[in-house]
């Protein structure tokens, strides 16, 4: 071997020091963006502008700021300003040649809220909010008016671009002033939603009576007003009342109140606005120290248990015995509820604070709440009354449900009850099986001819099914449709999903390749999200890759996917000879039981699509209901598509 490829050879397999790589703190939050603010994606972007609202609401919790301003510029930036004391300037003590500003905004676990001096409550905690936002934007300016004084600094990717410089004179202005611009190199074409962050800063001022927060957009989407100041005397009762609109309620006012921690000998305080309603299904949104917890956490768990207990002591106190068979699942069932929590040192699960887990705040939670719940189920006895009678109906409703005999497979001894369309496969055992959910019957007959019928089942769908979000329970449970369905997997829905009672090894849908297929496609995705979840998340459900064109030249065959695919294997050539004919399937139904088999169901030669559902990044669930069922069928379909992998290790 040459010396010079020896010695090549010798670098790559060289493992020493040298080999160690060490990133800055700014680099580090450049390559893995997703360790800080939990990816790339639009939820991620839209972070960025709430960890700099939550200092600004730091200021105005800690009783320093009275106003909190977020503007949205026509030119992609976001400006977050403020009237609190504005950030420090002066040289920091460990670095005399840096300021503390500087500090800030380009170190890792630095802040002015680690030892509580500062801050009782904050929700900015890690002491890397303004510096991840740096490190990840192309261009931030930050302003301080501090000491009648104006200062300013300039960054680019979480490098100074200058000096902190004094700017003149501000005699008349407090506070500080952040604006910045995301990295294209990081978050590509994505921009910023006005809708989204007008809900941000209106849900702001909701979970703090005391601030105003103004609003301002430089874009116009038609749909978002340009200009709006929200401020909520009544915190989360006015939030909570708006939630539910003109919607049917079982009390005339929510139960809502606000209890400080100081019996506990601690900081903090939780509010909470609770009622119950005939006219949609239940939703509980939680905070912690004004930063949504999506995931729930110590305080949710606190909540619901002192709501469960003092419902059962009311219903023991009224001689109402079933009222011991309620569970927290009966309680969230129609019920509308907030929870806000600010408490010293929280501990969240990840940076993205999705989940709290500070154990002692479900003590303190629960023991607040208790006391008061009870007191006001005793002093309005006619909602009190109201809402035990709905909650043992539906604990009367569960239970009658559990106690149903479940579709179960074929045996000698036991015939089902399974639904009329559906062609089951013979083999009883589970493992192998697969379910393919087909788009019409004329799709069901190429199937039927191209499946196993040992181990391959398939289910016709009259058309769409019903689009769940928002409905109903009743809806749910009187739609043939999705009777069908769950009859035909053997399970029911919801909280009385059990995937022991699944009878496939693999859910498929299949459907045609276009967007009525795509639509389709999305409504039984968000169906089973919403429905069975835990069938995802254990990898039982599949999305069929059926080809949209066949070439043919003599003998030679090729199948391509979309017209991308086509346009290269035309280029490419066949292999054969002769003119190439191209034919494009408008639907399953034209394919025939040869092309079927092939390209989409036999496991030897398909693609198919495994849908997953990313745990590093789950996305709050507003902006998953936003995509999955706005009014847009392919921006629904695109949203799963690019967060489904391939299962190329079981079928390619």
């Amino acid at each position: 071997m040459p010396e010079d490829l020896l010695n090549s050879a010798a670098s790559k397999d060289t493992y020493d020091a040298s080999s160690i790589e060490v990133l800055e703190d700014m680099e580090h939050v450049r390559l893995r963006p997703g360790m800080y603010i939990g990816g790339k994606d639009e939820r991620s972007l839209h972070h960025m502008v709430a960890e700099i609202v939550d200092n600004s609401m730091d200021e105005a919790v800690a009783g320093h700021a009275t106003w909190i301003e977020i503007e949205l510029h026509d030119n992609g930036h976001v400006s977050v300003r403020d009237n609190g004391r504005g950030i420090p300037t002066d040289p920091h003590p460990k670095d005399p040649s840096k300021s503390a500003l500087e500090i800030i905004f380009c170190t890792l676990n630095a802040g002015g809220k680690f030892s509580g001096d500062s801050y009782q409550t904050s929700g900015g905690l890690h002491g890397v909010g303004s510096s991840v936002v740096n490190a990840l934007s192309d261009h931030l300016r930050v302003e301080v008016a501090r000491n009648r004084e104006l200062y300013a600094m300039e960054f680019s990717k979480g490098v100074p671009q200058a000096p902190l410089a004094k700017v003149g004179a501000a005699p008349n202005r407090r506070g500080t002033a952040v604006t910045f611009h995301p990295d294209p190199e990081i978050f590509g074409a994505l921009t910023f939603k006005p809708s989204r962050l007008f809900r941000m800063a209106r849900s702001k001022a909701y979970l703090f009576s005391g601030v105003e927060i103004r609003w301002k957009s430089g874009i116009d989407d038609g749909e978002t007003p340009t200009e709006a100041t929200f401020h909520f005397p009544g915190g989360l009762s006015d939030y909570l009342r708006e939630t539910l609109g003109t919607a049917s309620t079982y009390a005339d006012a929510p139960f809502a109140d606000t209890v400080s921690f100081e019996k506990f000998g601690v900081p903090g305080k939780v509010e909470w606005a609770i009622n119950w309603t005939p006219s949609r299904d239940g939703f509980i949104q939680s905070y912690c120290n004004t930063v949504p917890t999506p995931e729930g956490g110590t305080h949710e768990a606190g909540f619901w248990a002192a709501i469960l207990k003092g419902i059962k002591a009311y219903g023991e106190h009224a001689s109402n015995k079933k009222a011991a068979q309620i569970t927290r699942d009966d309680l969230t069932t129609g019920a509308g509820a907030l929870v806000s929590c600010f408490i010293r040192d929280p501990e969240f699960v990840g940076q993205t604070k999705d989940r709290l887990a500070t154990v002692d705040a479900q003590r303190m939670v629960e023991n607040s709440v208790r006391d008061r719940f009870d007191n006001w189920l005793a002093g309005d006895t006619k909602s009190a009354g109201a809402i035990l009678d709905f909650l043992v109906l539906r604990a009367e409703e569960r239970l009658r449900r559990r106690a149903e005999k479940e579709t179960a497979r074929k045996s000698a001894t036991k015939k089902l009850r399974l639904p009329g369309k559906l062609v089951d496969c013979s083999q009883n055992a589970r493992d192998g099986t697969e379910l393919f959910i087909v788009e019409g019957d004329s799709a069901g007959g190429s199937a039927k001819m191209a499946r196993n019928r040992k181990t391959q089942a398939l289910l016709p769908l009259r058309g769409k099914i019903l689009n769940v979000l928002g409905a109903a329970s009743g809806k749910l449970t009187s739609n043939a449709e999705i009777s069908d369905l769950s009859q035909a997997l053997g399970v029911s829905l919801g909280t009385r999903f059990n995937i022991d009672d699944l009878r496939y090894d693999k859910v498929i849908i299949m459907t045609d390749a276009d967007v009525d297929g795509a639509h389709i496609a999305a409504l039984l995705m968000t169906f089973f999200f919403t429905q069975m979840r835990p069938m995802i998340d254990a990898g039982h459900l599949y999305l069929a890759c059926p080809p949209l064109f066949r070439l043919t030249q003599g003998a030679h065959r090729v199948y391509c996917v979309d017209e991308a695919e086509r346009d290269a294997a035309l280029a490419r050539g066949l292999g054969g000879k002769g003119k190439i004919d191209v034919s494009r399937f408008k639907g399953l139904g034209e394919m025939d039981a040869k092309d079927l088999k092939e390209t989409t169901m036999d496991p030897a030669s398909r693609k198919l699509i495994r849908i997953t559902i990313n745990e590093e990044t789950p996305g709050d669930t507003g902006d998953l209901v936003e995509r999955l069922m706005g009014k847009k069928p392919e921006m629904r379909f695109q949203y799963i598509s690019e967060n489904a992998q391939f299962a190329g290790e079981l079928d390619v």
